[in-house]
């Protein structure tokens, strides 16, 4: 009998996709709530309603659980809009990015998974693959359909504008480490779109 049919009929194991998605969910509530620290697998298998042994086979570590968490707790807060706007849908996305970072909890945590992934391949790896690079590739959806529609130049080189815009937050929380706003998001979009050339040509 498989595990989807043992779990429609409420004995045995539950589905494999039910635990994974119980355990992400609790891992981002310990995350979000305690920091990274407190990401083991005694106390996600235990909120979890899982078993350490299926933590470790899907796993290497806590840390990479905790990357793999983040994205999934991201996800909800951090949807790209697309009304037809490009101006107006940047600072809407780029508002819930310093509102979830600034408000919502991910602070700490986002400084601390950096922090432990320069020195944790796996995790840095985790990272990587399970939210910095999705997340680029969703900036580069809407800014390729802007540029489809003419609302950028046939040259924009759309990964510069993605690293002055989510790059500059990155900067000042995690280097500079100054207090910043949901007041600097609409002069990172017109400086990412309009740049800093005098209105209406080059020098002269």
């Amino acid at each position: 009998m498989s595990e989807e049919t043992a779990g429609r009929r409420g004995r045995g194991r539950r589905p494999a996709a039910e635990v994974r998605a119980a355990v992400l969910a609790a891992a981002g509530r310990i995350l979000l709530q305690d920091g990274m620290q407190a990401v083991t697998f005694d106390r996600v298998a235990m909120e979890a309603g899982s078993s350490k042994t299926t933590l470790y086979k899907w796993w290497p570590s806590p840390g990479v659980l905790a990357a793999e968490a983040y994205f999934a707790q991201s996800r909800r807060a951090l949807e790209f809009p697309a009304t037809g706007d490009l101006r107006a849908d940047l600072i809407t996305q780029l508002r819930a990015f310093v509102r979830w970072l600034r408000e919502e909890g991910a602070e700490k945590p986002v400084s601390e998974l950096l922090g432990a992934a320069q020195m944790d391949a796996s995790l840095a790896q985790a990272w990587s693959e399970s939210y910095a690079l999705p997340r680029r590739e969703l900036a580069r959806e809407r800014l390729r359909l802007a540029l489809r529609q003419g609302q950028l130049r046939e040259d924009a080189d759309l990964d510069i504008i993605v690293d002055q815009l989510w790059g500059a937050c990155y900067h000042r929380l995690l280097v500079l480490r100054v207090p910043f706003d949901e007041s600097l998001v609409e002069r990172l979009v017109d400086q990412a779109l309009y740049g800093s050339a005098p209105h209406g040509g080059g020098s002269s």
